[in-house]
C-alpha cells in the first residue's frame, strides 16, 4: 500500500537521523498515519553518522524542520546541540525525538515508554521481576529507567566499560535512591558473573546493536546454555527480525520478541508529541507489524 501523500507548499518535515538508516520502517508508519489523519507532514530517512550530526542540525533548524526522531549512534550527541532536555531525556542522557517548540528545539526520549509497551504487547508483566539488561547506551539507559519507574524491582546491567560506563553509574545511583529498584551495573567479560544474573531473571533484554544486521553473527550471550527454558529474551534490534540471541532462545524454549513494537510504541509517542495527535496505532500494526512479529 502506498504511503506517501501530496506535498504541498505547506508540507511540514519530519524525519530520521541516524546511520545506518536505510532499512527503518519509521517512514512508512508516519507517513501512512499523516496520510490517515489528513496532516500535511512528511517522513525522510538522513544518513547522518555522528561526526556529521551538528552541521545537519544546524541546517535542518534552518529549514524550520518540524521535528526528528534519533537512532543511533547520535542519540547522545544530540543531547548536547538541543535548546532544551525534557526530564525523561536530561536523566537518560540520550535523546530520540527532538520537536521545534516555536523556534526552540527541545529534545525528549520515547524509547523506554515503546519498549514496556511492547512487553505488554507481547502478553508479559515484568512488574515485581529481575531483569538483566544489555548495554548502557542511549536505548538501554532509557529502558533501564522506564522499567525502574514502572515497576521492575532489580535490574542487572552488563556493559563494556566505553563512553557510556560513568553516565550509567550515576544513572544506576540516581534510581536506587529515587525508586524502589535495586540496580547493578557490572562490566561485560565474565561469562560466569552474566550466566548467574540470567539466572535469577525473568527476563533478558539485549539493548545493544549486536546482532543487527549486517553484522548478523554478533552476540552477546557466548552459549545457549546460558538461557533456562521460560526466560523470556526480548532484542531492540529489529534488522534482522531475528537476531542471533533470538534464535539461541527459541532453540531453548525461551519465550522471544523483537524490537518491532518498541519501535513502534517509542514512534507512536514521537508522533504526538509533533502533532498533537494519536497515531492510529491499530491501523499501522496491522498494515506494517504483525507479519513480522
Amino acid at each position: 500500500m502506498g504511503c506517501i501523500h501530496e506535498i504541498t507548499g505547506h508540507t511540514k518535515l519530519t524525519g530520521l537521523l541516524g546511520s545506518p538508516v536505510a532499512h527503518s520502517i519509521s517512514p512508512l508508519m508516519h507517513n501512512e498515519s499523516f496520510k490517515m489523519l489528513g496532516l500535511d507532514y512528511v517522513y525522510l530517512c538522513f544518513d547522518v553518522p555522528e561526526d556529521n550530526l551538528e552541521t545537519v542540525f544546524n541546517g535542518l533548524k534552518k529549514l524550520n524542520i518540524a521535528g526528528f526522531n534519533c537512532t543511533m549512534p547520535d542519540k547522545t550527541r544530540i543531547c548536547q546541540l538541543v535548546d532544551e532536555l525534557s526530564p525523561a531525556a536530561s536523566m537518560i542522557g540520550a535523546v530520540n525525538t527532538v520537536v521545534n517548540d516555536n523556534g526552540k528545539f527541545i529534545g525528549h526520549n520515547t524509547d523506554g515508554i515503546g519498549y514496556m509497551q511492547s512487553v505488554k504487547d507481547a502478553g508479559y508483566d515484568i512488574t515485581g521481576s529481575t531483569m538483566t539488561l544489555l548495554g548502557a547506551g542511549g536505548a538501554a539507559s532509557s529502558i533501564f529507567v522506564q522499567a525502574a519507574l514502572d515497576g521492575v524491582k532489580n535490574i542487572n546491567i552488563f556493559s563494556i566499560k566505553d563512553r557510556f560506563w560513568e553516565k550509567a553509574e550515576r544513572m544506576v545511583e540516581a534510581v536506587n535512591k529515587n525508586t524502589d529498584c535495586t540496580a547493578r551495573l557490572m562490566e561485560l567479560g565474565d561469562d560466569a558473573l552474566l550466566a548467574d544474573s540470567i539466572a535469577d531473571s525473568q527476563i533478558l533484554t539485549n539493548a545493544t546493536s549486536v546482532g543487527m544486521a549486517p553484522n548478523v553473527d554478533g552476540c552477546i550471550v557466548s552459549d545457549n546454555s546460558m538461557l533456562p527454558e521460560g526466560l523470556i529474551v526480548s532484542d531492540v534490534i529489529y534488522n534482522p527480525m531475528e537476531t542471533k540471541l533470538l534464535k539461541m532462545a527459541k532453540e531453548r524454549g525461551c519465550k522471544t520478541f523483537n524490537g518491532m513494537y518498541m519501535l513502534l510504541y517509542q514512534g507512536a509517542e514521537a508522533f504526538k508529541i509533533w502533532t498533537g495527535r494519536e497515531m492510529p496505532v491499530e491501523h499501522i500494526k496491522k498494515l506494517y507489524f504483525n507479519k513480522n512479529q
